[in-house]
Formats: structure tokens, C-alpha cells, sequence
């Protein structure tokens, strides 16, 4: 696919592109409404702290973990187009009362609420991947991604002027968030009257059986289980950081741990549930996928974009207090890295599918982000500014490229269970993001970009001795196995009977 297909309209698979990206978009620039309007909130709220907002912060994070589980299992199981506009359509009660909430209960409650909107990125890897073939999938989902992923600079740059210019007053901040939940609302309908979740002709091919990821051996589901047990782990090191901030009690710190261990243990319990019959009957070989391969890009999402997350949260600061910057000059500096997304990701995947194996192409984008976060470790007071600008924006190529190449290979590890995938991957890039900011409070700036260095370089070796090319990686159609293709005949005997 050439870039300049992208801005043919009349074609059915750009029209999706383009309504999926935007969706995304809106979806973004929806969670990433607060931190824009922070100081409007703190003016117009006497009781508000700039604690509460750390712990507001937090929230905004905390249940985007295991939405994209769920939302992955969703997807696979009711197709994109209901699970996009039926999340959007939900998320816009939260943001609602988000905006004109007066209380710290109803501000706490709507913002762990919202986070699940965080899980909306996984939506799109499958609506995608079923309009665009495996040569092209590359080009496309970095298109998504990166497009999408700006709605979050766009609600940086256009939130404020919307309180305080188009609204105004002290309670301008309350209208502008109430508008992105507007915006939620007319366009889950928009988007569910103006897709279809394939092509004419394709059909969609689903899951054996709901609730967890299938797998093709018990080893696999060995390794299935212990890559699910950190997910639960994040969601305690995000609860202990809030009793750290004094924000819940030790009791309800507890009661904390508790539930999550008691959902980790319910989630094991459904994969062995749901994989023993199956693995017992056996799974015919061409059928089978190795975990292995999502474990690989499990790592690579958590050292890329959780090192963005973490790098997004501390850069203007550092830049502000290593060079003596103005605030103004180090947020726009530190801005430079959610810009990079619009041409970084979508070129991840385009040499994704250009370059010939796709394995390879992760590899070294892998070890490009660990060389440039090292040499971002390295920068000091010493340093010439412009030198530093530069290491930063191409570690954030780097970064932004990786999360790209990740999305070009998740679709061909197994079709019909990609938004499950999808939603393990994604998970992990937030618990990279959960993990690293909270070594950040123990270590300087330098340290933690060489932290960051070492989690690139371990996903860099995981990759190399465990990532495997994918099949039919540049072909015009998707593997299939011969499971699947007797799921569509019944499908279409089916259809058929109707009719």
C-alpha cells in the first residue's frame, strides 16, 4: 500500500481506517482530559491539592490494565463496531459527572472509571487487521495507532483554550471536559452506523469459547498463566502508591489486595477452564500458535510504550531543571515526543512490511531504543541543548516506531484471538508505564533512563531468541487453518438456511 492510497476516501478500507483512527482519537483525547486542565481545576476547587490531583493521576491509569483484557475478549467474541461505540457511549457517563463532579468521592470514582477508556486502542488492532491484508496491516495499524494516539497532545493543546476562551469563567474547565464526553456520544453513533466489522464476502471468525486466551499446548498455558499473574501485580503497585499518598487507608489497602488477588486467581481458573477440553481433544497441528511469540511482543510493548508513558510524565521537568529552561520552553520540547507519533509509528510499519521480515525489523528497533535511551542517561547541564533535543527526538522514533512494528506482527499470531492479544500486549505496555514510574521516585533522572535502556535491551534478547517470523507475514490473506475455514462453512450453511 502506497501513502498516498490513505487520502483515497471512495475506498471501503480507508473509509474504516479513517473513521477507526478517529474513533481512537476521540477516545484519547477523552482519557488525557485532565492533566491539560489541572491548574483551571485547582482555582476553581478550594479544597483540591495538588495531591489530589497525583492521586486523580494514578486513577486515570489504574483500571486500563484489566479493561484491555476485557475488552480484548469482548471484541473477539461481538466484533468491533458494537464494542467501539458501546465503550465510547459508556464512557461518557464518567466523564460527565467527572465535570461537574463537587465532591472528592464523585471526581475519585468518575476517574478510575474513565481509565477503561484507555483499553480502546486494542478495538481498532482488530477492526483493522480485518480490512488490510498481512502485506499492508503494518502501514495500517501505525496509521491507527500513531493518528489516534495524538488525541492526547490534541487535548494538551486545545482543552485549555476551550476553558478558558470559548467557555470561560472558573467553571470553564467543567464544560470542556463535559464536551469530550459530548464528543463520545455522537460519535459512538457515527461510527457504529458507518463501519462494518469485515469486508463484503469475509466473514468473522471468533473464538472457540469465551472468558480466556486459547492455547495450543499445556506448556503454553503454563506460560499463559504465569504472563497473566504481573497484570495483577501492577493493579497492586498502583493501590499501594495511593495509600503511600495517604488518599485510602491501610484497611482499604488491603481489602485492595484481596480482590485483585481474587480476580488473578478467578482469570487462572478460567484458562484452565477453557483450555483443558480443548487441549485434552488436542489441537490440530496446522492450528496451533506458539505463546511464546506473544509473551516476545508482551515485553516489547512494555519497554516501548511504557518507557513513552514514563518519559511523557518526567521529560519537561528534566529538560526545565537539567538546562535551566523556562516551563514553557521545556513543555514544548517535551511536547516534541507525542508529535513524533503522527510519522514515527505509521513508519514502524511500513518497514514492517517493506523490509522483509518482520522479526528483524522489531529487533533493531528494539536495540535502537536501548542505544538511545543510554545515551539519553548520558545528558547533562554540560550538554548543548539543541544536541539534546536531537538524542530525545530520535529515541522517540525509535519508541514510537517499535509500537508500531509490535501491531504489524500481533494480527498474524492467530486471527481469530488477535484483540485478545492485542489486549495482553497493550496491558503490558501499562504495566511498563506502572513499573517504571514508580522506580522513577527511587532513582535521578540519568538512572532511570538507563533503567529504561535495560528493559529495551531484555526485550531486545527475549525477541531475538523467542520471536519467530509469522506466517503468510506478506501475503494478500491471512493464515488460515482448517479449524477456521470449517467455522466458516458452518457460518455460511447457516446463513444460508436463513435466507
Amino acid at each position: 500500500m502506497k501513502v498516498r492510497y490513505l487520502f483515497t476516501f471512495k475506498d471501503d478500507r480507508m473509509k474504516v481506517l479513517h473513521l477507526t483512527w478517529i474513533a481512537f482519537f476521540v477516545s484519547f483525547f477523552t482519557w488525557f482530559n485532565m492533566a491539560p486542565l489541572a491548574t483551571s481545576m485547582l482555582e476553581s476547587i478550594d479544597w483540591l491539592t495538588k495531591e489530589h490531583l497525583a492521586a486523580l493521576a494514578i486513577l486515570n491509569v489504574a483500571l486500563t490494565i484489566p479493561a484491555r483484557i476485557v475488552i480484548g475478549i469482548l471484541l473477539d467474541r461481538y466484533g468491533p463496531r458494537k464494542v467501539y461505540s458501546g465503550l465510547l457511549i459508556t464512557m461518557a457517563i464518567p466523564t460527565f459527572v467527572f465535570a461537574f463532579g463537587d465532591s472528592w468521592t464523585q471526581l475519585m470514582v468518575s476517574r478510575l472509571l474513565i481509565s477503561s477508556i484507555g483499553a480502546s486502542f486494542v478495538i481498532g488492532i482488530r477492526m483493522v487487521s480485518e480490512w488490510f491484508p498481512p502485506k499492508d496491516i503494518g502501514f495500517a495499524e501505525g496509521i491507527y495507532g500513531g493518528w489516534g494516539n495524538f488525541g492526547s497532545a490534541a487535548a494538551a493543546i486545545l482543552l485549555p483554550w476551550l476553558a478558558l476562551t470559548m467557555f470561560g469563567g472558573e467553571n470553564g474547565w467543567r464544560y470542556a471536559i463535559a464536551l469530550c464526553g459530548l464528543f463520545c456520544i455522537v460519535y459512538a453513533f457515527i461510527y457504529y452506523f458507518a463501519v462494518k466489522d469485515t469486508p463484503d464476502g469475509k466473514e468473522y471468525i471468533r473464538p472457540k469459547r469465551n472468558g480466556a486466551m486459547e492455547v495450543s499446548t499445556f506448556g503454553d498455558m503454563v506460560q499463559l498463566i504465569i504472563w497473566t499473574i504481573p497484570l495483577g501485580g501492577a493493579l497492586a503497585v498502583l493501590a499501594w502508591r495511593l495509600e503511600g499518598l495517604g488518599f485510602i487507608s491501610t484497611t482499604i489497602l488491603y481489602c485492595a489486595y484481596v480482590l485483585i488477588t481474587i480476580t488473578v486467581v478467578f482469570q487462572v481458573y478460567k484458562i484452565i477452564q477453557i483450555n483443558v477440553p480443548i487441549l485434552k481433544k488436542g489441537v490440530p497441528k496446522d492450528d496451533q500458535y506458539k505463546f511464546k511469540n506473544v509473551a516476545a511482543l508482551n515485553t516489547t510493548y512494555f519497554a516501548n510504550f511504557g518507557a513513552e508513558l514514563a518519559i511523557v510524565s518526567m521529560l519537561p521537568m528534566f529538560f526545565q531543571l537539567t538546562f535551566s529552561l523556562t516551563p514553557t520552553t521545556a513543555g514544548l520540547i517535551a511536547a516534541s515526543f507525542a508529535f513524533i507519533n503522527l510519522i514515527a509509528r505509521p513508519l514502524g510499519g511500513i518497514l514492517s512490511d517493506r523490509m522483509g521480515s518482520r522479526r528483524n525489523v522489531m529487533l533493531i528497533y528494539m536495540l535502537g531504543i536501548s542505544i538511545g535511551l543510554g545515551a539519553m542517561g548520558l545528558i547533562n547541564s554540560g550538554w548543548p541543548l539543541t544536541l539534546a533535543v536531537l538524542i530525545t527526538v530520535l529515541t522517540s522514533v525509535f519508541i514510537q516506531g517499535a509500537e508500531g512494528a509490535t501491531f504489524a506482527v500481533i494480527p498474524m499470531i492467530k486471527k481469530r484471538i488477535t484483540g485478545q492479544i492485542a489486549g495482553m500486549a497493550g496491558a503490558y505496555g501499562n504495566v511498563g508505564a506502572t513499573i517504571y514510574l514508580t522506580l522513577y521516585t527511587f532513582v535521578t533522572p540519568q538512572q532511570f533512563f538507563f533503567i529504561l535502556a535495560t528493559g529495551a535491551l531484555i526485550s531486545f534478547l527475549v525477541c531475538f531468541f523467542y520471536l519467530e517470523e509469522p506466517k503468510n507475514a506478506f501475503a494478500k490473506e491471512y493464515y488460515v487453518s482448517s479449524v477456521d475455514e470449517s467455522d466458516v462453512e458452518q457460518i455460511e450453511k447457516a446463513r444460508r438456511k436463513v435466507i
